[in-house]
């Protein structure tokens, strides 16, 4: 119910945030308890979601084996569960960290569990643009925990984030959009066309690329991180707009779109090693 695999990417982005911030290394302490605290309200944030979309999970392949789908744990439990989680984070960050990244931390459980889950999910294609705000936040709480405040280099890794989010989950919906359709949730793969899609992606692919270049200025970065940047970015576009070639001409062949799923994570994750890397840098 935790969904650990996706906690790890939102740490993945946590801790390079937390580098930049500093200027170099965190103290040690700092650093796990901003990464103890983000995953436990992470671990809230997606119980809260199972258990909200515990009746649609029964009916999606995917997510049917889910503990609450299953009847392995109640609802009652899971509400339970998450609450203690949500409540621990928030106290953990207000007393162990600081003030700004508790409300930060409040403010993406909300986003995700009432923004995204109860209002946005079921009624708008446009569901994981806006509710995809919530997955962006562990940069901001990074930065806060550092320093105690936001700057413009942390809304840089924000729009990163934010424009990389469709991109990265569409394609995963192309690939499981019956399973959205039987549940009756309006992903865009689901509303719109294949070729609709490849388009949207392009678009926020770009301004993607070009957050990811407004750092160097906001930030100081060097020439090695301007090359990750610039390299990893275009190889990405590159692969969505294959995409999108093939979703024009379906005679090329499948879309690819799990191709395009799995070049997400690791383009975000280089972009981020970059990130930290080049604080460390001689130059």
């Amino acid at each position: 119910m935790t969904k650990p695999r996706i906690i790890e990417l939102l740490l993945v982005t946590t801790l390079p945030t937390m580098i930049l911030a500093q200027g170099g290394l965190p103290s040690l302490g700092l650093v796990l308890l901003t990464l103890v605290g983000g995953t436990l309200a992470a671990a809230s944030a997606n119980v809260f979601n199972c258990y909200l979309d515990r009746d649609i999970d029964q009916v999606m392949n995917r997510t049917k084996r889910r503990p609450l789908a299953t009847g392995e744990i109640t609802p009652r439990a899971a509400l339970v569960f998450a609450t203690v989680l949500g409540v621990v984070s928030l106290l953990w960050f207000a007393l162990l960290v600081n003030v700004p990244a508790a409300w930060l931390t409040f403010a993406a459980i909300a986003i995700y569990v009432v923004g995204y889950t109860m209002i946005l999910k079921r009624r708008t294609p446009q569901n994981i643009v806006w509710g995809g705000i919530a997955g962006c936040m562990p940069v901001f709480i990074g930065w806060a925990a550092v320093t105690g405040s936001l700057s413009w280099a942390a809304v840089a890794l924000f729009g990163v984030i934010f424009f990389w989010t469709p991109p990265h989950y569409w394609p995963l919906s192309v690939k499981f959009k019956k399973d959205y359709a039987n549940a009756g949730v309006p992903m865009l793969p689901v509303v719109a066309t294949d070729r609709r899609v490849a388009v949207e992606m392009v678009a926020h692919t770009a301004a993607m690329i070009a957050c990811s270049l407004a750092l160097i200025p906001l930030a100081g970065m060097s020439w090695f991180y301007a090359a990750v940047a610039v390299a990893s970015g275009g190889w990405f576009l590159w692969l969505v707009i294959a995409m999108l070639r093939r979703a024009g001409h379906p005679e090329r062949g499948k879309l690819g779109a799990m191709k395009v799923f799995h070049g997400s994570i690791t383009y975000l994750t280089v972009l981020f090693i970059a990130v930290a890397v080049d604080v460390f840098l001689p130059f």
